[in-house]
């Protein structure tokens, strides 16, 4: 998701000002490290169940899953981008229910795919903002109103139970996040959103987790990493996928 060149991944941000007034009023001063444990004075939140985002672009050939093109050419890269948005779809709502998803799109907002979606399933769809890729992921964690979850279509991987996994870790630790093998992040997920997150990283870079980390630091933010995850961007992750069968019949065009 958060290499950007060619990934999903969100209309506009809350006020600036009372977004960091409210960081400033919650931060808490825990050294940031990978699997610290809890803080212990985090606010109560009610248990709403899981809320989810999901940024995905539309499966327009040509302008999807570019990257793929050599290998499967442009509609059938555009054909393996519509699977994947609905395979995410279905994991999240294994996870949690249709009116905790917003759908986050991108290049063609009413693109039949969406439409459909919206139907079958009964999720939020909202345009993603402009901006880069850092400003529209933090429009779509101020959306949801409280701790929540965001990821992009590209990790087939990214199951139900490592979906309630990150779930359940947002609710000790300020953020919680799935580092990826290229050196961006699969899924980011925070109890409250900071506009500073997402600056001063460089999209589009095996940079972006190592980057993400310094800002977390400098926040104070305590940080969970379950595990480490690989996005489907490249060819050669086709052949890595077809090794998993079961989830290769459901994804690969």
């Amino acid at each position: 998701m958060c290499a950007d060149h060619d990934s999903d991944g969100l209309a506009a941000s809350p006020d600036l000002a009372n977004s960091q007034a409210h960081n400033q009023a919650n931060s808490q001063s825990h050294s940031q490290a990978c699997g610290q444990g809890p803080g212990d004075q985090h606010p109560v939140h009610h248990e709403v169940g899981l809320k989810l985002a999901i940024l995905a672009k539309a499966p327009i050939p040509g302008q999807a899953k570019t990257r793929m093109i050599p290998a499967l050419g442009a509609e059938g890269a555009a054909r393996l981008q519509h699977r994947l948005i609905e395979y995410t779809l279905k994991t999240a709502l294994e996870t949690t229910s249709a009116r905790n998803i917003t759908l986050w799109t991108a290049l063609e907002h009413d693109h039949p795919c969406f439409v459909d979606i919206r139907q079958r399933f009964g999720v939020t769809l909202r345009p993603q903002p402009e901006g880069d890729l850092g400003v529209r992921m933090h429009a779509a964690l101020c959306s949801a109103g409280g701790p929540s979850l965001l990821i992009g279509t590209d990790c087939p991987i990214l199951d139900k139970t490592l979906l309630k996994t990150c779930h359940k870790r947002l609710k000790d630790a300020d953020s919680v996040f799935l580092p990826a093998e290229d050196g961006g992040y699969a899924l980011v997920g925070v109890r409250r959103p900071d506009p500073r997150l997402f600056r001063g990283i460089d999209w589009g870079t095996s940079s972006v987790m190592s980057q993400t980390r310094t800002r977390l630091a400098e926040l104070l933010w305590t940080l969970e990493c379950p595990t480490t995850v690989w996005d489907l961007d490249t060819p050669q992750d086709l052949a890595r996928l077809a090794d998993m069968e079961a989830l290769a019949l459901e994804i690969l065009p």
